[in-house]
């Protein structure tokens, strides 16, 4: 009876610790954006940097020829994520100052509409102030019906007051599932 009742509890114990790793990792994306914005890690347009066209226009400075900044790019899935999605680019030489752009692809490999959400990452961490998204695929979420593909945007600029020491920023993109749970069923 003893170890009927020890069993009992492992499995409750068990089932709750699973529940709320679930709940975790499925508030993570909402989470790391309220961070983001808090503590101003994630310097771009969905934190409020370029609202307007004057603001815009004060990184729109003549471009900085004398230097050369290398942008890579990278993708990850989180936890088999079924969507292909990488840059159309690794890597991308531009001048601080000028704006460029480059295009990530997602396939969703399901046969049924998702929806995803691309959180960022770069290093190094002293250049994180002076790189602007001006447009970016990742201030939405995206949704792609099952099979459907698409190109998105990446338009954005080093700014001219980037550390001298810094020659390559590296913007590491990584897409979470953002599709309700009551959609995920059937």
């Amino acid at each position: 009876m003893t170890e009927q009742k020890s069993h009992r509890k492992i499995f409750i114990i068990g089932g709750i610790v699973g529940i709320l790793m679930f709940g975790f990792a499925f508030a993570m994306v909402p989470l790391y954006s309220m961070l983001c914005k808090k503590i101003g890690l994630n310097t771009s347009i969905a934190n409020g940097e370029l609202t307007t066209p004057a603001a815009s226009a004060q990184i729109a400075k003549t471009a900085d020829l004398t230097r050369d900044v290398i942008v890579q790019f990278t993708a990850t899935n989180h936890m088999g994520m079924p969507w292909d999605f990488y840059p159309e680019a690794k890597s991308m030489v531009v001048h601080p100052g000028e704006k460029a752009k480059v295009y990530f692809y997602a396939k969703n490999m399901t046969d049924k509409a998702m929806i995803a959400q691309a959180i960022p990452g770069m290093t190094p961490p002293e250049a994180i102030g002076h790189f602007h998204k001006i447009e970016c695929f990742c201030f939405r979420q995206q949704t792609l019906k099952g099979r459907e593909s698409k190109d998105m945007a990446l338009v954005f600029q080093v700014d001219k007051d980037l550390p001298k020491n810094i020659h390559v920023i590296t913007l590491a993109y990584t897409l979470f599932d953002a599709t309700p749970k009551e959609s995920r069923k059937g």
